[in-house]
C-alpha cells in the first residue's frame, strides 16, 4: 500500500470515530426522552409494580427475621436450660444411699441412741449388808440347851453380809416403743449371804449322855445362803453418765446351810429391787442398790424373807 492509500484510510477512519462520538450523545437523549415520555404515560403501573416489589421484599425480609429471632430464642431458652444443669451438682446413686444412710442414723440419735462409746452390757461385782426377818430356825441348835431342855430353836442370827456378782444384758432401748431413753435389760444374779457361825455343830452333850452316843464334835456350823436370781431391769436415761433403774419383779431361787430340820435346802421365792450407777471414768461404773427377797413359803420352818443393800461396781462391755 502507497502512503497516499495509507493517509486516505487514516483520514477515513479519523471521520468515523468523530461521527460515532458525536451520534452517541444525541441517541441517549433521545432514548432518555423516549423513556420520560413512556413514564408519563404509564405512572400508575410503575408505581404499582414498584410497591408490589417492595411490599413482596418487605414481607420477605420480616418472615425471614422473625424465623432468625424464633431461632435465636430457642437457642438462648436451650443454653438457659444448659446453665441451669451444668449449676446443679450431679448425685451419684452411691452419693444418694449414703445420704439417705446419714440421714437414718441422725434420726435414730435423735430417738436417745446412746453415745459414742457407752455400752448396753455389764458385769457387776457387789456386796453389803443383809437382814432377815426371822432368824434362820428350823434346825437344831447345837450351842447348848435352854432351860434343860435338850433342843434349843433357831440357829443364827437376823443380820449378815453378802457378797456376788451378776451380769445385765441389753434388750430394747426404748421399753418396746413406749418410752424413749427407756432400757430394758435381763440380770442374771448371784450372792452369797452369811448370818453367822455356830461352834458345836451336831447333837447337845445331853442327847449324847442320854443315848450313848459319842460326844458332839466342835466342828463350826456356818449358817448361810446362796441365791440364784434372774430379773427384768429397767434402766432410764440412756446415754447418761448417772442410770437410775429398778426391778419390777424376778425369780430367785435360794439354797440354805445347814438344811432344814426336813433336809430340804432349795426355797423358791421373788426379788424386787431399786438402785442406780454413774459412769466415773470410760466404762467404769460404781452403784448402790437395795433389794427384798420374799419366799413364796417357809421351807419346813425356814424363813429366808429378808432385805439386801450395798454398792457395786460395773463393767461395761
Amino acid at each position: 500500500m502507497t502512503s497516499k492509500a495509507k493517509l486516505a484510510l487514516g483520514v477515513t477512519t479519523a471521520l468515523v470515530a468523530f461521527a460515532a462520538a458525536t451520534v452517541a450523545p444525541e441517541a441517549a437523549a433521545h432514548a432518555g426522552k423516549k423513556a420520560h415520555k413512556h413514564a408519563k404515560k404509564a405512572p400508575t403501573y410503575s408505581t404499582v409494580e414498584t410497591h408490589s416489589s417492595s411490599f413482596s421484599h418487605s414481607n420477605s425480609s420480616n418472615a425471614k427475621v422473625d424465623a432468625l429471632e424464633s431461632q435465636l430464642q430457642a437457642m438462648q431458652s436451650e443454653i438457659r436450660s444448659l446453665r441451669a444443669a451444668s449449676g446443679r451438682a450431679h448425685i451419684d446413686p452411691d452419693t444418694a444411699k449414703v445420704q439417705e444412710l446419714d440421714q437414718w442414723m441422725t434420726s435414730v440419735k435423735s430417738e436417745g441412741t446412746p453415745s459414742k462409746g457407752s455400752k448396753d452390757n455389764m458385769v457387776f461385782f457387789r456386796g453389803g449388808y443383809g437382814y432377815n426377818v426371822d432368824k434362820r430356825g428350823g434346825t437344831l441348835d447345837p450351842t447348848g440347851t435352854t432351860g434343860g431342855a435338850p433342843f434349843a430353836g433357831a440357829i443364827g442370827d437376823h443380820g449378815a453380809w453378802y457378797f456376788g456378782a451378776g451380769f445385765d444384758f441389753g434388750i430394747n432401748d426404748n421399753l418396746f416403743g413406749m418410752m424413749q431413753g427407756t432400757e430394758v435389760l435381763a440380770e442374771l444374779m448371784f450372792d452369797y449371804k452369811q448370818l453367822g457361825e455356830k461352834k458345836r455343830n451336831g447333837l447337845t452333850p445331853a442327847i449324847n449322855a442320854a443315848t450313848g452316843l459319842p460326844a458332839a464334835n466342835a466342828q463350826t456350823a456356818t449358817v448361810n445362803a446362796l441365791s440364784l436370781a434372774a430379773s427384768p431391769k429397767i434402766k432410764f436415761f440412756k446415754g447418761s453418765n448417772f442410770r437410775p433403774w429398778l426391778i419390777p419383779a424376778g425369780f430367785e431361787l435360794t439354797v440354805i446351810s445347814p438344811p432344814s430340820d426336813a433336809i430340804t435346802v432349795l426355797n423358791p421365792g421373788m426379788m424386787f429391787g431399786a438402785g442406780a450407777d454413774y459412769k466415773i471414768w470410760k466404762d467404769i461404773y460404781a452403784g448402790a442398790d437395795v433389794r427384798w427377797h420374799q419366799s413364796f413359803d417357809n421351807l419346813d420352818g425356814v424363813n429366808t424373807n429378808g432385805v439386801t443393800a450395798g454398792g457395786y461396781l460395773g463393767l461395761g462391755f
